[in-house]
């Protein structure tokens, strides 16, 4: 089945106006959080540039400190696994489940393992994993994917989530009050950590110089899975490595602040090496990095943190919501991975932008993901089978734009042609445009026309 282009999607979701504007609304409002946090710290571009600085020293280093990290963490008693892609981390967990002869897993928040289709690979299997972040676990009782990195239920309003945990863990139905729903999950979830045999974890920043690695989180499942089970398995991707402790303190001054506008994450989970009794593994995920590392004009998309900044501060991903872009990460940031997986599959997404910038003002890492959307587009345009009319458009526009004398002509005639032209026409299925909103007042004149009689005043 042919993928749906973002545009096709986006349609679908902005068809409840209502909800479109509470999604808009309730991202900007995150977006507001972190203007605030960060305005608070004198220092905050002192802290981007040093962050950004710190991660293109670890990209270029890459090697020296994956080594360095795994004789780290071996000499600390962790098993040390590497995965070339989704499919060989899969079969690493699996065989670390059956080892272990593990019944029951929890697992928090991991967008490494939703990348992998970790879940999906383990139900085949005959195992139920339950994710215990709170967002996650109502979207997998939803049987939909997260739309957001940080907040993976973020287009689920309250009551949906009502009816959600009604049908599946008997909560009163109408029921809508957070409180009321945020006890009766705990509950539930109370009973699976008990349960567990092992704990499945993402991992926030993997330390080379001591073979630690940080796990943050907001509401603490990741602690008390790893806590409750004897068997702790941490998926990693390979570019989530700082080079020291001492670097920690940077990225999480600026994880939370740009993720939420919290001055930190409730809980930094630090983990060095399992408990008596216990065993701990980690496995280290290429699944295509190292070709985005390859990749010169887009290497640096690999700095990212995931906190979502760039998400909450897009014009279009706020209004199109994060289903449209049919990939594991959404938003801007997922715009210039997703090409480097799969250029035609996931070809419109560089598109979905208005290449406003406003994505890498809010990277805390200083991504320049706005110019690398950009550049995608032009990749695309090179190496797909563009639609004949675009490409036909294209070549007569730049033809205009190269041309001062053709370009002026064609301002005139449009101006007169939009002023004489029936209003029906100008609105018709042809302007695609135009099926939103209005186009602009046309001007009398074009500014070059102004400025040549007004210029000596």
């Amino acid at each position: 089945m042919k993928l749906k282009t973002h545009a096709e999607e986006a349609a679908e979701f902005i068809k409840d106006d209502a909800r479109t504007h509470w999604h808009d609304d309730t991202l900007w409002h995150v977006r507001s959080n972190r203007d605030r946090s960060a305005q608070g710290i004198p220092e905050w571009e002192t802290l981007r540039d040093t962050a950004s600085a710190t991660k293109d020293y670890v990209l270029s280093h890459i090697d020296e400190l994956l080594e360095q990290f795994e004789a780290n963490a071996k000499a600390n008693g962790v098993e040390v696994l590497w995965a070339k892609d989704g499919k060989e981390h899969n079969q690493h967990v699996y065989r670390i489940l059956q080892e272990n002869k593990v019944k029951n897993i929890v697992k928090s928040k991991s967008i490494l393992t939703e990348e992998c289709g970790l879940n999906h690979y383990l139900e085949k299997k005959g195992y139920d994993v339950v994710d215990t972040d709170l967002g996650e676990r109502i979207i997998q009782f939803a049987k939909q994917t997260p739309s957001h990195i940080v907040l993976p239920a973020i287009h689920l309003k309250k009551q949906d989530i009502g009816d959600i945990f009604h049908n599946h863990i008997g909560t009163k139905a109408g029921a809508s009050d957070p409180n009321y729903l945020t006890e009766a999950a705990r509950q539930h979830l109370r009973k699976k950590f008990v349960q567990a045999n092992a704990a499945i974890t993402g991992v926030n920043f993997g330390i080379a110089e001591t073979g630690g690695f940080v796990v943050c989180t907001n509401e603490g499942n990741a602690d008390m899975g790893t806590h409750l089970a004897d068997v702790h398995i941490a998926c990693m991707g390979i570019e989530k490595l700082i080079p020291r402790a001492a670097d920690l303190g940077v990225f999480l001054r600026l994880l939370a602040r740009s993720a939420t506008g919290q001055s930190i994450t409730n809980y930094s989970s630090h983990f060095h090496r399992p408990a008596e009794g216990k065993k701990l593994y980690i496995i280290l995920v290429d699944n295509g990095r190292t070709d985005q590392l390859g990749r010169e004009d887009f290497k640096n998309s690999l700095k990212c943190i995931r906190c979502g900044a760039c998400m909450n501060t897009c014009p279009i991903y706020r209004r199109s919501g994060g289903h449209s872009y049919n990939y594991t990460v959404p938003g801007p940031i997922g715009s210039i991975l997703s090409p480097g997986r799969d250029l035609k599959k996931y070809s419109s997404l560089p598109f979905a932008s208005t290449l406003c910038g406003s994505c890498s003002d809010v990277c805390p890492v200083k991504i320049n993901i706005h110019e690398q959307l950009y550049k995608w587009r032009q990749v695309i345009a090179e190496n797909t089978d563009m639609d004949r009319s675009k490409k036909l458009s294209m070549k007569v526009a730049g033809m205009t734009f190269g041309k001062p004398v053709l370009y002026d002509l064609a301002g005139k005639v449009a101006r007169t042609a939009l002023k004489i032209t029936p209003k029906s026409l100008v609105y018709s299925s042809i302007n695609v445009w135009g099926r939103h909103r209005d186009l602009p007042e046309v001007p009398k004149e074009s500014f070059k026309e102004w400025y040549k009689k007004n210029r000596k005043q």
